[in-house]
């Protein structure tokens, strides 16, 4: 049994690492993507809007085929589809080829996104203890990763199917080896609905808290990737080089926020480390707005990925325990509010640039991000029918592979 839990975790950071490498890909690309197939600064928008919205669609499908198919089963084949469409991108030459393969993207994601925050779950119960931030933890590495050969390719000038062929080709087939050992969650205890259980199926207004803060979180986020180095460059006067660099500082704080994040969730909770990191990740967007200069700057988005690093991973943890009767269907339709925050916060911010001051653009995420603090409590463990607020391991329960084993 130890054997198989350990290996399903293993081959599931995998997947993590390799979602984050295949994002970091595409998103860092986008300015050679454009040059590639000519799209005008006016159709650009509309193409990156698809994707989120396309993932939210993979996400709500994902709901309903998990009631039919095994998480381990759609992330087997969602996998795939995600690195064999970013191959896509890079191999098409007409606008409509590219719309396709960001389609097959878009749609793929929001199923592989939702599939491993399942799995992700399931495995956090059989263990009994967090280990979900260890695997947003990996997704991170792997967005350093594809960072940087996102930069290697732009570096050598190389053509975007010669830079992500050899991606994909090693990322493939060790994905699709790895999936025999997923591990699916069996059939929970049934648990009681008006308690809050979930076991009939998921009730909205329970869950409604945590997908507020899922929203406010990706809005943080991608005020962070969209707007870090335009804030740095034009607001405060940094070089068009050091402006690159409060990204990477970011997606490091992160990667070691994560690393360390399910140690604190042992010691102290849930909810005090929720708690703390919507309190770093406000300074940190206070410290961005009043910074007198780009090393202050870069001191703000430092605490930005040491705050908003654990939001996420435990949002989807505590709907697991909101709901363990019907945690696949409630991560599913948690995760929708992950390409909703993404969607409103970039025009958000730049919408009050324009018309306001960016500096005070960067108040409204921290404000939103302040709004977590009054639903802290919904990320406290959940009292099960044995007694006591901790997680229980669900040995039996958890104890097949993907493959039935």
């Amino acid at each position: 049994m130890t054997d198989v839990l350990r290996r399903g975790r293993a081959s599931l950071a995998f997947s993590f690492f390799a979602q984050g490498v295949a994002f970091a890909l595409l998103v860092t690309r986008i300015p050679a993507i454009q040059d590639r197939y000519g799209v005008s600064d006016a159709l650009l928008p509309a193409f990156l809007a698809a994707v989120p919205v396309l993932a939210g669609v993979g996400s709500v499908t994902t709901e309903k085929l998990v009631q039919r198919i095994p998480p381990s089963r759609l992330l087997r084949w969602a996998q795939p589809v995600v690195l064999l469409a970013l191959l896509g991108v890079g191999a098409g030459d007409a606008t409509v080829e590219l719309a396709v393969a960001l389609a097959a993207f878009g749609l793929a994601v929001g199923a592989l996104d939702a599939s491993m925050n399942m799995l992700g779950v399931s495995l956090q119960r059989a263990y009994g203890r967090s280990i979900m931030l260890g695997f947003h933890a990996v997704f991170s590495l792997g967005g350093i990763v594809g960072a940087s050969l996102a930069w290697v390719g732009a570096h050598w000038d190389l053509a975007l199917f010669v830079s992500y062929l050899p991606v994909v080709a090693v990322l493939l087939p060790a994905a699709f080896v790895g999936s025999r050992w997923y591990v699916d969650s069996g059939d929970p205890e049934p648990v009681d609905v008006q308690a809050g259980g979930g076991g009939g199926g998921v009730v909205f207004k329970a869950l409604l808290p945590l997908c507020l803060v899922m929203t406010f979180a990706y809005i943080g986020d991608s005020t962070v990737s969209n707007w870090s180095a335009k804030y740095l460059q034009d607001v405060l006067g940094s070089s068009e080089q050091l402006a690159t660099v409060p990204y990477n500082v970011y997606m490091v704080t992160t990667l070691i926020g994560r690393g360390l994040g399910d140690f604190g969730v042992r010691r102290f909770g849930a909810v005090a480390v929720v708690r703390a990191g919507a309190v770093v990740a406000a300074l940190g967007f206070a410290v961005v707005a009043v910074a007198p200069g780009a090393w202050v700057g870069m001191l703000g988005f430092t605490l930005l990925g040491l705050g908003l690093c654990v939001l996420v991973p435990q949002t989807f943890a505590a709907a697991g325990r909101l709901f363990p009767g019907a945690s696949d269907v409630a991560v599913a339709r948690l995760n929708v509010f992950n390409y909703v925050g993404f969607l409103i916060g970039s025009p958000l911010v730049g919408a009050l640039g324009d018309a306001w001051s960016y500096r005070g653009a960067m108040l409204v995420p921290m404000v939103l991000v302040l709004v977590t603090l009054v639903y802290a409590r919904s990320f406290a463990a959940q009292p099960d029918r044995y007694g006591g607020g901790h997680e229980r391991p669900r040995t039996a329960d958890v104890g097949r592979g993907s493959n039935g084993l």
